[in-house]
């Protein structure tokens, strides 16, 4: 089964925009469970644009399905995950400037920083997935670093489905079971909606998890949290 984890961030940053606690993060987290997510997503970056380091501890005391915590390992970041210790940690190469996430590591160039920062990471009981683009040499590059899972960057699949899904999916395809004959166990997330997403199951029935926040909340407005919540686990099965 491909567990949904929800990302939250896009609730923060509404939350944000007016100040004060509406939504409050709190419950949109414990409701996203309730509702029948099974996992939440934060990407508390440097400027707090959205998820703040007030609502990575106050989620830590509520989250009762996977918590998986997202973020460019500096020194800030591994603090909170080494006091935090949520069930994964996600590692993404995003310079604190960037809007959202918008690449993969190069897991050969960065191996012997990735290493150390993954060997760190596991020391304190956590897993450790790696943001990645679907690149066969940086796939092994991952599992030669001692990541657990590997998080597929899909972005490029998602534009490319409404042009021609199965030339788009090809490289994920290829690239998640590579990943699955090394052991690594394979996320997916970026872009991914109930236009797309069955498509992807289907061909890597084997995934272990999707992290969806934009579409989710965008379909939201339109259809409410929890009916969008059954949507998309519709979607996955």
């Amino acid at each position: 089964m491909t567990k949904l984890s929800v990302n939250v961030n896009k609730f923060a940053t509404i939350r944000n925009a007016r100040g004060g606690n509406n939504p409050d993060l709190v419950k949109v987290a414990k409701d996203c469970e309730k509702f029948g997510a099974q996992g939440i997503t934060i990407h508390p970056r440097p400027d707090e644009r959205h998820i703040t380091t007030d609502d990575v501890y106050q989620l830590s005391e509520v989250v009762a399905t996977e918590f998986n915590i997202e973020g460019y390992p500096d020194e800030r970041f591994l603090k909170i995950i080494e006091e935090v210790k949520p069930t994964q940690a996600t590692l993404v190469p995003d310079s604190p400037e960037v809007l959202t996430s918008n690449a993969g590591w190069d897991t050969i160039k960065h191996a012997s920083f990735l290493q150390d920062t993954i060997q760190r990471i596991k020391a304190a009981g956590v897993r450790v997935s790696i943001f990645i683009d679907p690149v066969p040499e940086r796939i092994e590059g991952a599992a030669k670093v001692g990541a657990d899972r590997i998080e597929l960057y899909t972005e490029a699949f998602a534009t490319g489905y409404l042009k021609n899904k199965e030339t788009a999916v090809r490289p994920y395809a290829n690239t998640g079971r590579l990943a699955k004959d090394l052991g690594l166990g394979v996320n997916a997330g970026h872009d991914l909606d109930l236009n797309n997403l069955k498509y992807l199951k289907e061909q890597l029935p084997f995934m272990d998890e999707v992290s969806i926040g934009h579409a989710l909340v965008c379909d939201a407005l339109y259809y409410g949290l929890e009916n969008t919540i059954e949507l998309y686990r519709r979607e996955l099965q």
